[in-house]
């Protein structure tokens, strides 16, 4: 395996460390786990600068699929619960299902939009418009919190390295 990932990697030219975790952390980010890729995608960009639009896509395929994991649990998890209770029809349920796919353009939210997520699968939306709208979402998202992180001088950051490390 690690050598396929590795030949993977040489075929387009990526360095091998990197972009995995970079990878990873979106993937796990976007489930419901309450961990934040940001970090390590802004880390990855700041010390390969020239990779900024690989890393950018890297984290939103990663996160995507992460989202798309979220999906098939919530078909799977309905698919169970109607087996053993039948289905059931409330407001957010009526709500949800109005909005259809497009809804999951906000699927970046924290603490909303992994649910947001499940909540598509449970209701069975199709899946290619729910993930086209996710990968958008997700896509403007790393754009949006990576451009604003790199505004922060980078005094800060040292300043701010300098100070976690002293705890």
């Amino acid at each position: 395996m690690e050598q396929m990932l590795g030949q993977f990697f040489d075929y387009f030219g990526m360095p091998s460390v990197g972009l995995p975790a970079v990878f990873i952390s979106a993937f796990i980010s976007a489930t419901l786990l309450p961990v934040g890729s940001e970090p390590i995608l802004f880390g990855y960009v700041s010390v390969n600068p020239h990779l900024y639009w690989v890393a950018i896509i890297v984290a939103t395929i990663g996160n995507t699929l992460g989202g798309m994991f979220d999906w098939w649990l919530g078909l799977l998890s309905r698919n169970s619960f109607e087996s053993l209770k039948g289905p059931s029809n409330n407001r957010m349920q009526r709500w949800l299902e109005e909005r259809g796919p497009k809804m999951l353009l906000l699927s970046w939210l924290p603490g909303f939009g992994d649910p947001l997520c499940l909540a598509a699968g449970w209701l069975r939306l199709p899946w290619l418009p729910c993930l086209v709208y996710m990968c958008i979402g997700k896509l403007l998202r790393y754009l949006t919190m990576t451009w604003l992180l790199t505004l922060v001088p980078t005094s800060v950051w040292h300043q701010l390295g300098h100070w976690l490390h002293l705890i």
